[in-house]
């Protein structure tokens, strides 16, 4: 009795450690103790993951970094690997995932938007870099696997909770945010429930000038007039000036074969998002050798954006062009006379007109929902050596644009622009500000739904809808002995895997000619591209509201152009795997080897056309594969803090469903696409991993790890003109469209160092730099998203009630893809600051503040040299405060 009073009271004066230094330990004990290479992040507290974004912690990691183009990271690239190429497995299954669609090139990846994932209910997540059997195959890079909280693993009324308000700056918005998590087992610890819900809301003002692709300066070649000797050489040119001179012979031919920006756009891209998140977890133990849990996930998220584009086309110049400046094989400025613009004249039809605009004024409105489901049933027995265990489940997500409102409006004004990789100046002769500065006048003699007139089409109404889902099975074994061999696993696995696009186009005709100021309009933010270099009158816009896009659309003569079949799709796919592994020991040596066997179905169902859209024919093409991926991975305790790793594995990762495709997901607008190839091969590599890790004191460690790739036929994305039938417009329209390859083999190599320690009086910090290397044999394609050089370090403080942590992450350029006429884009070097702070009022309470993005960056791009952008884009920073309250 007097032994239970004693056990009463301990339990009742139990101390739950918590905080940054516990999570450090805790992610350093299971990297220790895992016989792979892998890297961990662990909860500092239920309810309490490092971030507020999954992606943002995991980019703390060595080798780890993520694309920031919308301000928050959204997916994982892991030793410069696309993101499309690492898994991500939530307790063990993946996850649906679909898009808002406005990237047309990123709508149908293999990856789960982290975004979406709400991290309080994260316990732990750990990365594999060297894969062992029992971990599904398709990761080239790495396995993300992530553990949610259960409620047999918590105190029974464990209640976490927090609520904040977070502000961004250069949207000049804020928006409140919050979470609760309650975990309830029953006396006997064999019966929980755990209930989670999240919600959280930002909007989003990102700034950005793009250049719609590089054409030459031949476009400009209207300006002059030659003088040719009787072979044909230029002998005299008349025109206007180049670089301040009268045009030569030498000058004009060099402007004619330099780089010239199709197009200089002020975009003002405007989105609400708005997510809300419901997990469930049911837990049974019948008894100590078994156990089912149940697990369920729901994400609704609104991404509803609106987009407006404000651009100049210097390529549409013709014989208007003067005071033109070249310089390093670029045209960089000259101005544009305004346009012969002859409007259309409703009491004398017939009268000649002419509709050469200079620029153009886009407004694109997408409402849109993603909606993530997923519901997983997993069991397991032990059965004296034996442990068997199971899942299945089902998990399906829905995006797109339900619908999307197109319109679009022009001006005959004249410009001048300039550039280099720092500065964009756009002046225009008449004021954008003013909303008759944008009109729309080309009415045509036409016939639309059988009713012959003067028409002008003003924009569209477009639906399109993304579904992306998955059933899955599997079971496994795993007997334990003694002996070398000191553990068998063996197992199955299937899963039946849908992804697919539907779309469907109208268009909007207007029956007089009109401008911005027939409708419900407003100027663009007045500072909203400060720090982008930007000068000249386009930098602040009349543009239509929302309502007024909605409104006038609606208002306009509506014709049906049905399904956009050229943009239709599904991919079914069937994965059967198998596997076996043994974990062996002796003494200081220990690891496991194994092979995984896949087998390989892929359906490509999709519609094509021979003539140019008239008429659209089902096409199916099915490709059959099967990989054998044997894996080792061995460790050797030098002592027992000091380690050897080293692993070795095939590895193979399929293309991104829509690359799988022989559609095409166009943008009406800016017209642009993505195209896919049912042929492509998968991704095959040998990965090759090894680490020396060192481990001192509570939290410290001193690690360095290597790593090789050898890729066969990776893809890579490159960028063709194709005409193609516009839904929106109703015609055949030249769109530049991208669309995936398999290119030559690639060597990746790298290294990645790594220290973490407490220093003192409650300082601490953790550091890490991975250098990575390609070799593709070629200088016309590079490893897309590798950074030659990626590093991370974060000092923090932790004494008393107070707690902060500064993290500088810091990547270099990486190729993203294939651009227009062969150009080489690149995303340039970027810096990410955050602060994070907080202070406990007691056990139960406490308060934080955080600010993201301080130093906000420049998120910048370009083609093929750094002198010549392709976009340049600020999101703003962010500032959060609110409190913690846990019982």
């Amino acid at each position: 009795m007097a032994q239970e009073a004693a056990g009463s009271a301990d339990a009742a004066t139990e101390v739950v450690v918590t905080g940054i230094r516990h999570s450090l330990q805790n992610s350093i004990k299971a990297k220790k103790t895992t016989d792979a290479i892998v890297d961990v992040i662990t909860a500092e507290d239920v309810g309490k993951f490092p971030d507020t974004n999954v992606a943002e912690s995991l980019s703390h990691l060595p080798g780890f970094a993520v694309d920031r183009q919308f301000g928050e990271g959204e997916k994982v690239s892991i030793h410069g690997t696309d993101p499309a190429l690492n898994r991500i497995f939530i307790d063990g299954h993946a996850i649906a995932s679909a898009d808002w669609g406005g990237n047309p090139n990123d709508i149908t990846g293999r990856t789960f938007n982290y975004a979406m994932l709400a991290p309080e209910i994260i316990g732990q997540a750990k990365a594999y870099k060297s894969p062992e059997a029992w971990i599904d195959e398709g990761s080239l890079g790495g396995t993300v696997m992530i553990e949610t909280r259960k409620p047999l693993d918590l105190r029974s009324g464990t209640l976490s909770a927090s609520a904040g308000y977070e502000y961004n700056d250069r949207s000049e918005k804020g928006n409140a945010r919050g979470s609760v998590l309650y975990s309830w087992k029953n006396d006997a610890h064999n019966f929980g429930v755990l209930v989670a819900a999240t919600y959280d809301k930002q909007n989003l003002y990102r700034a950005g000038i793009e250049y719609f692709g590089y054409s030459t300066g031949g476009d400009l070649d209207g300006s002059f007039a030659t003088t040719k000797d009787s072979s044909g050489k230029i002998t005299a040119v008349t025109g206007p000036n180049i670089n301040g001179a009268a045009p030569t012979p030498a000058s004009y031919a060099e402007m004619n074969a330099a780089r010239m920006p199709c197009c200089m756009n002020f975009a003002y891209f405007d989105q609400t998002r708005e997510r809300k998140g419901l997990n469930v977890a049911v837990q049974w133990k019948p008894s100590d050798d078994s156990e089912v849990t149940l697990t369920a996930l729901h994400i609704d998220g609104d991404y509803t954006n609106f987009s407006q584009s404000e651009y100049s086309v210097a390529s549409w110049a013709g014989n208007r062009a003067y005071d033109i400046s070249v310089g390093n094989g670029i045209v960089t400025g000259a101005t544009v006379g305004a346009t012969p613009y002859v409007h259309f004249n409703p009491a004398n039809p017939t009268a000649a007109t002419s509709y050469d605009p200079n620029a153009q004024l886009d407004t694109n409105l997408r409402k849109t929902q993603v909606l993530t489901d997923s519901i997983n049933l997993a069991g397991k027995i032990n059965l004296g050596a034996w442990k068997l265990s199971g899942n299945a489940g089902w998990t399906k997500a829905t995006g797109g644009k339900n619908p999307e409102y197109l319109a679009s409006f022009q001006t005959d004004a004249g410009f001048t622009f300039g550039f280099d990789q720092n500065h964009t100046n756009v002046n225009y002769t008449s004021d954008p500000s003013d909303p008759t500065t944008f009109f729309k006048g080309d009415l045509r003699d036409m016939t639309v739904n059988g009713v012959k007139g003067y028409y002008t089409q003003i924009g569209g109404i477009a639906y399109e809808k993304y579904t992306d889902q998955e059933k899955y099975g599997q079971v496994d074994a795993a007997y334990t002995r003694e002996g070398l061999f000191n553990k068998v696993l063996f197992g199955l696995k299937y899963s039946d895997h849908d992804n697919g696009s539907w779309s469907h186009g109208s268009a909007i005709y207007l029956q007089q000619e009109t401008d911005l100021s027939d409708y419900d309009w407003t100027l663009s933010p007045a500072n909203l591209f400060s720090g982008l270099g930007a000068s000249g009158n386009a930098t602040q816009f009349a543009t239509m509201t929302r309502e007024g896009v909605v409104s006038m659309l609606n208002g306009g003569v509506y014709k049906d152009q049905g399904d956009n079949y050229g943009a239709m799709f599904n991919v079914n796919e069937t994965n059967a795997a198998a596997y076996g592994q043994v974990n062996f020991s002796d003494g200081k040596a220990h690891g496991n080897m194994g092979v995984r066997v896949v087998k390989t179905r892929d359906q490509s169902d999709y519609w094509s056309s021979s003539d140019n859209g008239a008429t659209f024919t089902p096409q199916s093409v099915v490709q059959d594969y099967t990989d054998i991926l044997p894996s080792v991975n061995l460790v050797y305790d030098l002592s027992d803090n000091l380690l050897l790793k080293a692993g070795a594995a095939k590895v193979m990762a399929r293309p991104r469903y829509g690359q799988l495709a022989g559609s095409f997901t166009l943008d009406d607008q800016k017209l642009t696409g993505g195209g896919g190839n049912p042929y492509l091969d998968p991704y095959r590599s040998l990965n090759l991993e090894g680490s020396v890790e060192y481990y001192f004191g509570k939290g410290g460690l001193l690690s360095a790890e290597s790593f090789f790739r050898d890729i066969s036929s990776y893809i890579i994305t490159k960028t063709d003109d194709l005409s193609l039938y516009n839904v929106t417009e109703g015609k055949m329209t030249t769109y530049a469209v991208s669309s995936p390859f398999n290119a030559q083999n690639a060597k990746v190599h790298g290294l990645a160092l790594q220290a973490q320690t407490d220093i003192a009086w409650g300082f601490g910090i953790s550091t890490n730099v991975t250098y990575a290397e390609a070799n593709t044999g070629t200088k016309e394609y590079y490893m897309p998203y590798l950074s030659k050089y990626t590093v991370n370090v974060i000092p923090y403080y932790e004494k008393g009630p107070w707690q902060a942590r500064l993290s500088y992450s810091y990547r270099t350029k990486y190729f993203t893809a294939i651009g227009r006429k062969g150009s080489k884009d690149f995303t340039d070097s970027y810096t990410q600051v955050d602060l994070s702070a907080s202070y406990d009022i007691n056990d139960r309470i406490s308060f934080y503040a955080k600010g993201l993005n301080l130093l906000d960056e420049t998120y910048y791009q370009f083609s093929s040299v750094t002198i010549a952008p392709t976009s340049f884009y600020k999101n703003g920073r962010q500032f959060m405060v609110g409190f913690n309250y846990k019982m």
